[in-house]
């Protein structure tokens, strides 16, 4: 596989954006001729029929000369107080410079800030993910950064590399593109060895690609090279593939299967869905749903589990906690992530999504349990 074919046969992406390309030097306004063709290079996308969302770095970078912040200083020596503080200016330059470019082409985006919380804890995590996949579905492109005003010091990502990777799995993507200012992993530091490597195509991390990256530069990026190395470990564990292609000149989306860039991949079908094999392989039940042969039927087909094919609960257990899936003869077929608590979820077990509303009194979701939330056995 290389990175045509990953574009290729993905249907949604996520695609990261680093300081350095959305900001011109020193911070003081979008590059809005760069942002105009990747809004190009999305649209094309999406005619395509796939799905964009957008992690971007920049908001503390556009803020920085409000607060007096040189760029030559690098940002983990900005104190976190000042980085919150250029964040909140710079967060709006950064959303209008993106809605700008894409309402030319006729794409509705939304602005989304996570924190840490947002993506461990599983109740906030089920919220966040039902969002994005609402905008998504929608074609909204969700404008996605890490919400450095409120964030601390022990909780916060660091950059936006490894963002993207959690936002990714949280959505279920193919592939992430992090866009940088350098076309890929090399053997040494092609700015400092000029028998530096390129190498295309890595389908394992081992340690010495790890000695092989080096830290930030100074300057308005966050993210080196092991950043970027760390992000990918994490997607091709979750089995998705990564590629690093250098962004700086305009349509770096649309041309990065032509240009030279490294493709990080499991070299397995995005069909294995990781994250479902890590339910199944590390969440403990806090109870059971017991279903009907519909039911059984609807899931062996690849379906959600509706409440109308419920017959019972078992358990005390919280929306997002893992419940057990049932059989009426007590088979396990697997489990998953209840989107309700169990007394909510015992009160619409046998009624048709379109009751929900009216018997808990306010507008749950359609399904109690995600087929992406689902890891069913066999």
């Amino acid at each position: 596989m290389n990175s045509l074919d990953a574009l290729t046969s993905a249907k949604l992406i996520v695609v990261k954006i680093g300081t350095a390309l959305v900001a011109e030097d020193g911070g003081e306004r979008v590059k809005k001729d760069w942002l105009k063709a990747l809004a190009q290079d999305i649209a094309a996308l999406q005619a395509q029929g796939k799905q964009i969302v957008i992690v971007s770095s920049g908001a503390v970078g556009l803020g920085r000369p409000a607060l007096g912040i040189s760029a030559e200083t690098r940002p983990k020596d900005i104190p976190l107080e000042m980085k919150q503080a250029a964040s909140a200016v710079g967060q709006y330059h950064l959303f209008h410079g993106y809605h700008s470019a894409l309402s030319e082409q006729n794409i509705k985006t939304a602005q989304v800030l996570l924190t840490m919380s947002e993506t461990e804890n599983r109740r906030m995590h089920l919220n966040a993910r039902a969002t994005l996949l609402t905008l998504i579905e929608r074609g909204i492109v969700p404008i996605i950064n890490e919400n450095d005003t409120i964030s601390t010091e022990e909780i916060r990502f660091g950059d936006n590399d490894r963002l993207s990777v959690r936002v990714a799995q949280m959505v279920n993507a193919d592939l992430v593109v992090l866009l940088s200012t350098i076309d890929g992993l090399y053997t040494g530091n092609p700015h400092k060895d000029s028998a530096a490597e390129h190498i295309a195509v890595i389908d394992e991390i081992t340690e010495a690609h790890m000695d092989m990256a080096g830290d930030a530069d100074p300057g308005l990026s966050t993210g080196g090279m092991k950043s970027k190395l760390q992000a990918a470990s994490a997607a091709m564990r979750a089995g998705m593939s990564l590629i690093i292609a250098d962004g700086r000149q305009n349509h770096a989306l649309r041309d990065i299967a032509h240009n030279r860039s490294s493709l990080f991949t499991t070299g397995k079908s995005n069909e294995t869905n990781a994250r479902k094999r890590w339910i199944g392989a590390h969440m403990k039940p806090s109870g059971a749903l017991i279903v009907d042969e519909g039911a059984i039927e609807a899931l062996k087909a690849g379906k959600s589990l509706l409440p109308v094919g419920v017959r019972s609960v078992e358990g005390h257990f919280k929306r997002g906690d893992a419940v057990e899936i049932k059989t009426l003869k007590g088979k396990v077929l697997g489990l998953g992530l209840c989107a309700f608590d169990h007394e909510d979820a015992s009160r619409i077990i046998g009624k048709r999504s379109e009751e929900i509303a009216d018997i808990l009194g306010y507008i749950g979701r359609k399904e109690l349990v995600h087929r992406n939330d689902m890891a069913l056995e066999g």
